[in-house]
């Protein structure tokens, strides 16, 4: 039987900017990045000790007893912060690395975001979906001197040029971590809008490649749930 790493090779050494790749959230957690909802926990604990309070051992139930409703990003950078700026500054913290990390490799693009990237620039790959939030992906491109198009917001969707028009599209089908927009919640995961819905459409015929974290080990076709599993 032929090695499933040497098929893949072969196929898109001869199907260049035919192939996609799904990034779930193993490869940024490799990198010390934690996940949306390791944000919203950790939100929920700065806000429980802003009042005074113990949410532990379940932060999100925690919540949604005191407060009614069920945790959500922009809800709680609103009870923590007054500003944009300091949005901003909260948030840099889960997903930009301080000087330590930096000088410890964390938060920085990893050998598969690599990868990914020496590929998009060699013109074997040109659609990258991801359900991160970071922006490890974009940075890892930008070494090797690719631009991505990145798509983010359903407004992005309709504004998007087709893909066939760029040299490379990142779609992050979950947000990205400067916009207080980004899904978290089963509620938010459940459906895609009518727009992004239509985009994962015109990619469904292709195959997908899915690295579930810095190993090309998992092949299979594309379905929303499998997206909202990674």
């Amino acid at each position: 039987m032929i090695d499933p790493l040497i098929s893949l090779a072969f196929a898109m050494h001869n199907g260049k900017g035919v192939y996609a790749v799904l990034l779930g959230s193993g490869v940024s957690r490799s990198a010390g990045i934690p996940t949306g909802w390791e944000v919203v926990l950790d939100l929920i604990r700065q806000v429980a000790q802003l009042a005074g309070e113990e949410s532990e051992p379940d932060p999100a139930a925690w919540f949604e007893l005191k407060y009614g409703e069920p945790p959500g990003y922009s809800k709680l950078l609103d009870m923590l912060c007054k500003t944009p700026a300091e949005r901003q500054q909260v948030l840099k913290g889960y997903f930009e690395p301080s000087e330590d990390e930096r000088e410890r490799g964390l938060k920085m693009p990893t050998a598969a975001h690599k990868a990914i990237a020496d590929l998009v620039a060699s013109g074997h790959i040109r659609v990258i979906i991801t359900t991160n939030f970071d922006n490890l992906m974009e940075g890892a491109l930008r070494a090797v001197n690719v631009n991505p198009t990145v798509i983010s917001t359903p407004d992005a969707v309709q504004g998007a040029a087709p893909l066939a028009h760029n040299p490379c599209t990142i779609i992050k089908l979950h947000g990205d971590y400067l916009d207080t927009r980004i899904k978290n919640t089963p509620a938010e995961l459940d459906a895609y809008d009518e727009s992004t819905n239509h985009l994962l459409d015109r990619i469904d015929g292709r195959q997908l490649y899915i690295p579930p974290d810095d190993n090309w080990i998992s092949r299979s076709g594309l379905t929303r749930s499998q997206v909202n599993d990674n």
